[in-house]
């Protein structure tokens, strides 16, 4: 799992009243990007551990298996850097 100071966040609020997040893990083997979306109010530490909890699931799930596949999650994006 990331380390917390690893992590860098910066908000937007949409006109839909959500809030945009993105965040930047910064790691020397491989840096990502990504986006979270959050339909309601959240402390930055709540925002850490849903991003934590999100990749954590994502590696626990093969997205190319036929038993165990992710479903589309259209609030977390993750990209590599």
């Amino acid at each position: 799992m990331e380390d917390q100071s690893k992590i860098r966040l910066t908000q937007k609020t949409l006109a839909s009243g959500n809030c945009q997040v993105k965040f930047i893990i910064e790691d020397e083997v491989k840096p990502q990007y990504g986006y979270l979306l959050v339909n309601e109010p959240k402390s930055v530490g709540e925002i850490m551990e849903e991003i934590k909890r999100r990749m954590e699931n994502r590696r626990k799930n093969n997205p190319f298996s036929l038993n165990n596949p992710i479903k589309d999650d259209h609030n977390f994006y993750l990209f590599s850097a």
